[in-house]
């Protein structure tokens, strides 16, 4: 059995995006590729977006559930409102972007969980693919 308690707070920054970004299940010893989830908590400023461009995953589902503020989440056919307490899915192949606007009064704070936690990210071109 085993068990980690992380502390997002205690956490260097992940990697090298523009926003800040702690991984909760690299610092529990899951491996960043090929293991069964990834955890990682965003603080996104206004006009921040959560590192990867617009794109899609084939392979892994993503969530979203929001922690304080609202995060946007931008698709083909609609833009989403994440408000705090709530959750959004993205299903394998559904293009998205992640963001807080430049016009957002406060600072998203967000859970973003990804199962199973591989590099499968594609980049979606909305002129292109639409």
């Amino acid at each position: 059995m085993g068990y980690h308690l992380i502390d997002p707070d205690d956490l260097d920054q992940w990697d090298d995006r523009g926003t800040d970004v702690r991984s909760l299940s690299v610092a529990a010893g899951y491996d960043y590729q090929n293991s069964k989830i990834g955890l990682r908590v965003y603080e996104l400023s206004p006009g921040e977006q959560s590192g990867l461009r617009y794109h899609s995953h084939d392979e892994q589902v993503e969530v979203f559930y929001v922690l304080q503020g609202a995060l946007h989440v931008e698709t083909p056919d609609e833009e989403y409102v994440v408000e705090t307490d709530q959750a959004l899915f993205v299903d394998p192949g559904s293009p998205q972007r992640a963001f807080n606007p430049t016009d957002a009064d406060t600072t998203t704070r967000a859970l973003a969980i990804g199962a199973p936690s591989v590099d499968d990210a594609r980049t979606y071109e909305p002129s292109t693919d639409a």
